[in-house]
């Protein structure tokens, strides 16, 4: 017995930010929620499965958006969030090469490999952080820090507005 179709949370991150007129002709295809800087989009699609809402969303938006990877914006039943990557030939061959090598799918390799350049990069990110914040602890007390981002995060100068369409 077939799945009816359900609703789908689908990310959508572009290469560039998208220009008005991208937007506003994605959004005649499907209804788009835009960030601040116009590099992700939000959409709730319908479809039987998530694989297969990436699937119709990449042949909706994909000659109108520079898109670079959409994702399943909720995990699955196993905890997995679905990516949908459009690789150039070069890069899918290489691929294909290295997971011969290593006797395993293709899909395999570059799952191993993304989990381990995000790990790199929250590696990253966190000791940045940390050395601006070891920075600012040289001049300001712990409790003005403290209060300092209190007021960032809640201050008015904190919100985005939306990009016009």
């Amino acid at each position: 017995m077939r799945q009816p179709p359900v609703h789908h949370a689908v990310e959508v991150a572009l290469t560039r930010p998208a220009v008005p007129g991208e937007l506003r002709s994605a959004c005649r295809h499907v209804p788009l929620a835009v960030n601040a800087d116009r590099t992700r989009l939000m959409v709730v699609h319908s479809a039987r499965s998530p694989g297969r809402a990436l699937h119709v969303l990449r042949r909706r938006l994909g000659t109108l958006l520079p898109i670079d990877g959409l994702t399943t914006h909720y995990p699955d039943r196993r905890g997995q969030v679905l990516l949908n990557l459009d690789l150039d030939s070069a890069v899918h061959e290489a691929l294909c090469r290295d997971a011969a090598v290593l006797g395993q799918r293709p899909r395999d390799v570059l799952s191993r490999r993304l989990h381990a350049a995000v790990a790199r990069d929250a590696r990253k990110r966190a000791r940045g952080l940390e050395d601006q914040l070891n920075s600012v602890l040289a001049h300001y007390t712990p409790d003005e820090v403290l209060a300092g981002v209190a007021r960032c995060l809640c201050g008015r100068s904190h919100r985005c507005t939306p990009p016009a369409l």
